[in-house]
């Protein structure tokens, strides 16, 4: 039994790279309470997920699978994590601030009675366990305190370090769960998974960004070069995504997905605090505007102010040169 449980998200038979964020938090946290965190798996191939879940140093891994866990829907997940907290006597169920975690957990803590933090950033210092949240688009951090007994998380993975694989074997617990799959209201008729040969946005190592600056769909080809050219993912502002150039499954912000790429590379983009929110915490940031008071110079590791049309081209080309060395 451990204090910690961690939600493991999975696909195609494989964790997400956000839970091994989460695990960070986990091990961070277990050492402050004195113990330590178990993880569970719910919903297709969550055995064989366990099997690779278990290298990362947790108590035991809980699966629950069954037909009603073969397509994510909201109450059925929160019902079989609620009963898996129950059964492990966890103090504190956390999960990745992602879209399946925002949904998700919430109803988590509603079925334990328990307080929730949501986009958790760190630990508080000072005796018992805070948590520290952004506030006001991350100009300010906040320090929260749960009264309840148990408390629920959703944790900003940007934040936290991609945890390394410590050998060994957790040991597997099965949890038969005895949610009604008669009682759902909502059913999956159909899921259409963005499909893209380029990483996956919320774990690319790289990320070339565009903004309202590109000024049109036609252009943002100029991001998808350059992007290709470095074997990164594409990114772009809420202005890009509302004007249409690109889908809002690449839209990076406070409304967006949180990113922390070792590269970032904004194009016409000019920095407004919903997309800062997004793509600060990134390693390295290379910002390229026209506008040399833009608000993204003031992140910017590397600015250089000057025409994107001009830029992207050129980088696309020297990197393709480079590549075909």
């Amino acid at each position: 039994m451990s204090d910690i449980l961690v939600v493991a998200e999975h696909a195609a038979g494989s964790l997400k790279k956000g839970t091994l964020h989460v695990i960070d938090f986990a091990r961070q946290a277990a050492a402050k309470l004195g113990g330590g965190f178990d993880l569970v798996v719910v919903g297709p191939q969550a055995a064989a997920v366990a099997a690779q879940a278990g290298g990362y140093g947790a108590g035991k891994v809980y699966t629950v699978e069954g037909p009603a866990f073969e397509q994510y829907t909201a109450p059925a997940y929160a019902h079989a994590i609620a009963e898996v907290a129950a059964h492990a006597g966890a103090k504190v169920i956390a999960g990745a601030s992602s879209s399946l975690g925002k949904d998700c957990l919430p109803r988590v803590a509603v079925k334990l009675g328990a307080g929730m933090a949501s986009d958790v950033v760190g630990i508080g210092s000072g005796n018992g366990l805070t948590y520290l949240r952004p506030m006001w688009a991350g100009n300010v951090v906040g320090e929260v305190e749960i009264t309840t007994a148990i408390h629920v998380l959703t944790v900003r993975t940007a934040e936290f370090d991609t945890v390394e694989a410590s050998g060994g074997a957790s040991p597997v617990e099965a949890v038969a769960s005895t949610f009604d799959q008669a009682t759902l209201k909502q059913r999956v008729v159909e899921f259409r998974p963005t499909v893209s040969a380029r990483p996956d946005l919320s774990e690319a190592a790289f990320v070339v960004a565009g903004g309202r600056g590109v000024k049109s769909k036609e252009n943002f080809s100029l991001i998808n070069d350059l992007a290709d050219a470095l074997g990164a993912a594409v990114g772009a502002t809420r202005a890009a995504v509302d004007a249409e150039f690109i889908e809002n499954d690449y839209q990076i912000g406070q409304t967006g997905k949180i990113i922390a790429p070792d590269l970032y590379i904004g194009l016409g983009i000019s920095g407004a605090i919903q997309h800062l929110a997004g793509m600060k915490a990134s390693k390295v940031i290379v910002a390229v505007n026209k506008d040399e008071e833009a608000p993204i110079f003031t992140v910017a590791d590397y600015g250089l102010v000057a025409d994107l049309f001009k830029v992207a081209p050129e980088l696309t080309e020297k990197l393709r040169k480079l590549k075909s060395q």
